[in-house]
C-alpha cells in the first residue's frame, strides 16, 4: 500500500504547491530559486525596522516578513508568544510557508481576531501556515480566532493551514472561511473548545474546500472553562450571505480523513453539518464526506452524527460512526430550516454505523417532504444485537439498503479508554502521551478504527474512495469503513506503534 499524494487545485489558477506527509508529519515544501536567500526569521526579540530578516538579525512580525520576502521563501517565526493581530498578505506564484521553528512552541494568541487573511484592495495567495498553537486570550475576546475570507475589492486562494493547534475561542468559530474564498487547505491540524452556538470551523459561501487529516474534540475542563453544553457543531458547510459575494452557496467542499469525537455540545447540533440558515436556495452543492473516524464516547447527547438541511449532491461514503453517540438520531438528520428547498440527492455508501452498547433507538430523523432524492446502499449497521430501529415516519431507514450488512463489525478496542488529546505546552506533548499531531491521529485510528469482523473486503468497490483514512491506497477488495485493515500492516513495517 501506498499513500495517497494531493491533486492540484483549480479555480483561481496561479502555480499550486501540495501538501506532503513525510515521515508522519504534514509539510509544505516550496520551490525554491536558485542563488536566492529563502530562509527568513521572526523573533520576539527581532525588529521589522532593523532587522534583515536572518537569524542574527530576525524580523519581529510574520505581517512584516511576509512584505519582504521574495517567492519560494519560508519564515520561521521563533519559540515565545506571540500576542496581538497576525495579518497574513501577500501574492506568491510558487508558494511562501510561515512555520513555527519548532512545532507547537510558537503561540498565536490576541483578545480578538489572531490570524486574519485578506486584503480589501490586493488578492492574497500562495500561502500556507504550519506549527503554530493559535487561541484566544480568554473571556471577553472579540469574535473568530482565525478567518480568511475574500477582501472587499481582491480575491484570496491557495492558503493552507498545516499541523496547527487551533484552540479556545471565547466568542464564535475557531476558524472561519467565508465570503468567497477558494482553493483552501486545512490539513493535519487539531481544533477543540469553541464558545457558544458557533464551530470549529464555519465553512461559508466558498469554493474548493479541503478539510483532510484534522482531530476536532472539545476539553472544556482542561482549558479550566465549564461545560455549558451549548456548541454548535464542529463543522458547518452553508451560505449566508446569499449573493454578496462570487457564491450562491459553497461549493465543492471535501471533508474526509478526519477523526470527530469527545461531543460536549448542544443536543441539537452534529459533528457535521451541511446547511444551517434556512436560505430559498442550496447552501451547499457538491459535497463529499468520507474516510472519517466519528467516535460517540460521550455521554453528552447530539442531535445526529451529521446533519443536512436544504443542500445539493452531498455524497457521505467510507465513514465509520461508532458508539452510542447518545444522540437523538443515530445517524443522520435530513431536514429542511426556514425557506429551504428539500435536500435533492443525497448518498450514503459503505459506511459503518454501529453502536455497542445496543442502544441506537431510532437511526434517522428524515421527514418525507424534506428530501427528493437519496440513495443508502452497501452500509453496515450493529446494534450490538439488537434490532436496528426503523421508523414509517422518516423517509430514510436501513431497510432501503437492499445490500445492507447487519453484523458486528468487532472492533479492536473499546471506546472507554479514548482520551481528548488536548495540548500540554509545559510538557510539550499532548494528553495521552504523543508528540505531534501525527502521532494523535494515528494512535486513534489504530486504536478506535480496527474492525476484523463484518465489512471487511465487503465494500462496493464502485463508490469507494482509492484511499482510506491513513492515506494508504485501498486494495481491489476494499473494507466497509475508514480504515482498509492492510493500512495497519503498512504502519507497523513503517515502525509506528499505538501504545496503550
Amino acid at each position: 500500500m501506498q499513500r495517497q499524494g494531493c491533486s492540484t487545485l483549480t479555480h483561481k489558477p496561479r502555480r499550486a504547491f501540495c501538501p506532503l506527509f513525510l515521515g508522519g508529519l504534514l509539510f509544505i515544501a516550496p520551490l525554491l530559486h536558485a542563488g536566492e536567500q529563502s530562509t527568513f526569521y521572526v523573533a520576539l526579540n527581532g525588529d521589522d525596522a532593523s532587522g534583515n530578516g536572518s537569524i542574527a538579525q530576525p524580523w519581529r512580525t510574520i505581517t512584516f516578513a511576509l512584505d519582504q520576502v521574495p517567492d519560494a521563501a519560508t519564515i520561521f517565526v521563533r519559540p515565545g508568544v506571540y500576542q496581538g493581530r497576525v495579518r497574513i498578505r501577500g501574492q506568491f506564484d510558487q508558494g511562501v510557508t510561515v512555520a513555527a521553528e519548532q512545532p507547537y512552541r510558537t503561540r498565536l494568541e490576541h483578545d480578538n481576531n489572531v490570524v486574519t487573511i485578506w486584503n480589501d484592495n490586493n488578492d492574497v495567495y500562495g500561502i500556507t501556515l504550519s506549527g503554530f498553537e493559535i487561541a484566544h486570550t480568554g473571556s471577553g475576546a472579540g469574535p473568530v480566532v482565525s478567518q480568511v475570507q475574500d477582501g472587499a475589492n481582491a480575491d484570496t486562494y491557495n492558503i493552507t493551514f498545516s499541523n496547527n493547534i487551533f484552540h479556545d475561542s471565547f466568542n464564535n468559530d475557531i476558524l472561519k472561511v467565508n465570503n468567497g474564498a477558494s482553493q483552501i487547505r486545512v490539513m493535519g491540524n487539531l481544533f477543540y473548545n469553541q464558545n457558544g452556538s458557533d464551530e470549529h470551523i464555519d465553512i461559508n459561501s466558498v469554493d474548493d474546500v479541503l478539510v483532510e487529516g484534522n482531530i476536532f474534540f472539545n476539553d472544556f475542563s482542561a482549558s479550566n472553562r465549564p461545560n455549558n453544553n451549548n456548541t454548535s457543531s464542529y463543522i458547518v458547510v452553508k451560505d449566508s450571505n446569499g449573493n454578496s459575494d462570487d457564491y450562491l452557496g459553497a461549493h465543492d467542499v471535501r471533508i474526509r480523513r478526519n477523526i470527530f469525537l469527545n461531543w460536549q455540545g448542544s443536543t441539537g447540533s452534529n459533528f457535521v453539518l451541511c446547511g444551517e440558515d434556512g436560505q430559498p436556495f442550496f447552501e451547499t452543492q457538491n459535497m463529499l464526506i468520507e474516510n472519517n473516524l466519528l467516535l460517540g464516547n460521550s455521554n453528552n447527547t447530539m442531535r445526529a452524527a451529521m446533519g443536512v438541511k436544504g443542500c445539493r449532491d452531498v455524497r457521505v461514503r467510507a465513514n465509520t460512526i461508532r458508539g452510542n453517540l447518545p444522540s437523538l438520531a443515530y445517524a443522520m438528520r435530513l431536514n429542511r430550516e426556514g425557506s429551504n428547498p428539500a435536500n435533492d440527492q443525497i448518498v450514503f455508501y459503505n459506511n459503518i454505523w454501529s453502536d455497542n452498547q445496543g442502544s441506537m433507538a431510532d437511526f434517522s430523523d428524515t421527514p418525507p417532504s424534506d428530501t427528493n432524492n437519496f440513495n443508502l446502499q452497501r452500509n453496515l449497521y450493529w446494534n450490538q444485537g439488537n434490532p436496528i430501529p426503523s421508523s414509517n415516519q422518516d423517509l430514510i431507514n436501513p431497510n432501503d439498503d437492499l445490500q445492507a450488512i447487519v453484523a458486528n463489525p468487532d472492533f479492536s478496542q473499546s471506546l472507554s479508554s479514548v482520551q481528548a488529546p488536548y495540548w500540554l505546552p509545559a510538557e510539550g506533548r499532548f494528553n495521552g502521551g504523543a508528540e505531534t499531531i501525527a502521532e494523535v491521529f494515528e494512535q486513534l485510528v489504530l486504536r478506535y478504527a480496527q474492525a476484523t469482523g463484518a465489512g471487511v473486503d465487503q465494500a462496493d468497490p464502485t463508490q469507494m474512495p482509492n484511499d482510506d483514512i491513513l492515506g494508504f491506497t485501498r486494495d481491489h477488495t476494499p473494507d466497509i469503513g475508514a480504515l482498509e485493515a492492510g493500512s495497519v500492516q503498512q504502519l507497523h513495517r513503517d515502525g509506528f506503534e499505538a501504545t496503550n
